[in-house]
């Protein structure tokens, strides 16, 4: 027999004793119910299928606020409450080194967080004066401006639930799908119908999509939340690169005024920004594409992992182009025409200051500190603003309240009297960029302490770089996120400063709170021309009560290494990580 005959005869012997191969096993599905069918594949979407969450609210009404808190059983409690904003709150003394360790009944208190819902921000002062006066009867005073255009009051008893919804639903407000697996409320440019130039106004838009589809069975069970932002302002000024669903004002060169189409973004523990669909959108399509865009979540949305469940993870996958097919063959039945993107904005998107509005009055942008406020605070804003002539007012997604129709003649009288209330329409640049996530105070996810730390650190820089301010050395924009768990409510990897709540390793072995430290994040603005994820470096942590010295010193290796017309976030990508440490 030949050597090759040989070879041969060997490989044979070998390849009969091994095993016969098997073939890979086949994917699980992803539980998209266009694909998979609608079969539960957790427990989650078995009882979100077996009684909507919008039903609870008879339970509550008549069951739990006669019975209290020990009558609500634990898919009620910890699954559809969330879709009437209702949270239960962290139980007050569990430190930060617990979060992750005891189970939800250990961790929450007998009491709500509620949040009461405000599409596009705007409100007007009997209503501001409603959600005040509540906080003071039934939340212990507690008031929070979040991130989101929504007012958070904590300390809420299941037995006031009832008297309070009849309260905010008598002036036209509510708190359905204010949180939970459903379209949450719909971020709106706080200057909306007012502003001198503004390209085209989302009011009308977001009002039809409150009244369609908010509480309605046909979008009450999403895969999980789903998140919409809409301006027509061009400072872009709703964040819309890490919503769901975004529209961002433009002017077409043939088809006048509409919108430039956005989908898949979202940050938490992994950030992803959306995609530009390259559509645009008329103000006649916009219902139907955020009809589609939703539909489109929940019937193709990934149901069996909830880590895996956020819109964003099916834009990965599918894409832009096959996400705008599907949309167009699939939901819309016409093709969209191709539209520009959005040019840089030229003026901040959070407001602050005063300007005029297209009516000749003016409108003035005022921060509270990192969002807190209280309910006597709210309730004596009302009447300073209608003592002044003003009945309307918005919030914003940066923590921060906006006073409409101001009369020229009561622009610095009310100025003035803002301050009195701790909300500055001229901020240091520190009040200014900093915001805060709710924390350890109440949040059962969080490990930090942030709103407190928050105040002490915008003091502590107030003071410390005075030199720099008073120099005019200090950027005229720094934005200081605080967050007190990995979730990214106060958009960490989006900040110039971003700081992530986690426990640190201390030489006596015994954990202390701190925080991650991202670098150099930031949206669209007239910062920079497109949104960037901040950088992280190794090892750079801070613990909290070192953070004033950190951000000290980083700001000061700034402004002694920036290149003329450099911003934070450009020197911090490009520096060496000796000087950001």
């Amino acid at each position: 027999m030949t050597d090759t005959a040989l070879a041969g005869a060997s490989a044979d012997s070998a390849a009969a004793k091994r095993p016969a191969r098997t073939s890979r096993p086949a994917a699980k599905p992803h539980g998209q119910w266009k694909v998979d069918g609608k079969t539960p594949l957790n427990a989650n979407e078995t009882w979100k299928q077996e009684d909507d969450g919008l039903n609870v609210r008879e339970r509550i009404e008549t069951i739990y606020s006669k019975e209290g808190f020990d009558a609500i059983p634990g898919q009620d409690l910890h699954g559809r409450f969330r879709w009437w904003g209702l949270y239960t709150q962290r139980k007050p003394g569990i430190d930060g080194g617990k979060t992750a360790t005891l189970e939800p009944h250990e961790l929450e208190d007998k009491y709500f967080m509620l949040r009461v819902r405000i599409d596009g921000g705007a409100l007007t002062t009997e209503q501001l004066r409603v959600i005040g006066q509540i906080s003071v009867d039934f939340a212990r005073d507690s008031a929070d401006l979040t991130d989101r255009q929504n007012i958070q009051l904590h300390w809420i008893r299941v037995e006031d639930i009832p008297e309070i919804w009849t309260r905010l639903e008598g002036v036209g407000l509510s708190t359905t799908e204010a949180c939970g697996d459903v379209p949450r409320v719909i971020l709106g440019s706080p200057v909306a119908g007012i502003a001198k130039d503004e390209i085209i106004d989302p009011t009308p838009l977001i009002e039809e999509l409150g009244e369609r589809f908010i509480g309605n069975p046909l979008l009450s069970n999403l895969p999980r939340k789903y998140k919409t932002a809409i301006t027509g302002h061009p400072s872009q000024d709703v964040v819309h690169e890490i919503n769901d669903f975004a529209l961002v004002g433009v002017r077409h060169p043939e088809l006048g005024v509409g919108y430039d189409l956005w989908a898949g973004g979202a940050l938490s523990t992994n950030p992803m920004l959306g995609k530009r669909l390259g559509a645009f959108v008329t103000p006649e399509q916009a219902a139907d594409v955020w009809l589609g865009v939703t539909s489109i979540f929940r019937d193709y949305g990934y149901r069996r992992m909830r880590t895996k469940a956020r819109l964003k993870f099916l834009m990965a996958d599918w894409g832009p182009e096959k996400f705008r097919q599907i949309l167009e063959d699939e939901y819309l039945g016409y093709k969209l025409a191709d539209g520009p993107a959005a040019p840089k904005p030229t003026t901040p998107g959070d407001h602050i200051g005063v300007h005029e509005q297209k009516d000749g009055k003016f409108f003035i942008g005022a921060t509270p500190l990192a969002g807190r406020l209280s309910g006597a605070a709210l309730v004596m804003l009302a009447d300073t603003l209608e003592a002044r002539g003003s009945f309307r007012l918005r919030t914003t997604p940066h923590q921060k309240l906006v006073v409409l129709d101001v009369e020229k003649d009561q622009v610095e009288p009310l100025v003035a009297e803002l301050d009195e209330l701790g909300l500055s329409a001229r901020p240091s640049v520190f009040r200014r960029g900093t915001i805060a996530c709710t924390g350890i105070e109440y949040c059962k996810l969080a490990i930090v302490e942030t709103k407190y730390t928050a105040a002490t650190a915008v003091a502590e820089l107030e003071r410390r770089l005075a030199d720099l301010a008073d120099s005019g050395q200090l950027p005229h924009a720094l934005s200081l996120h605080i967050n007190g768990c990995p979730n990214s409510c106060a958009r960490i990897q989006t900040a110039d400063i971003g700081l992530k709540g986690m426990m640190l390793p201390t030489p006596d072995g015994d954990p202390s709170p701190g925080f991650q430290v991202h670098l150099g994040g930031g949206l669209a603005s007239n910062e920079r021309e497109e949104a960037g994820l901040g950088r992280t470096v190794r090892g750079l942590k801070v613990y909290v009560d070192d953070l004033p010295d950190y951000v000290e010193r980083v700001v000061r290796t700034f402004v002694a290494q920036r290149a003329e017309g450099q911003t934070f976030a450009e020197w911090a990508h490009a520096a060496d990580e000796e000087a950001l440490q």
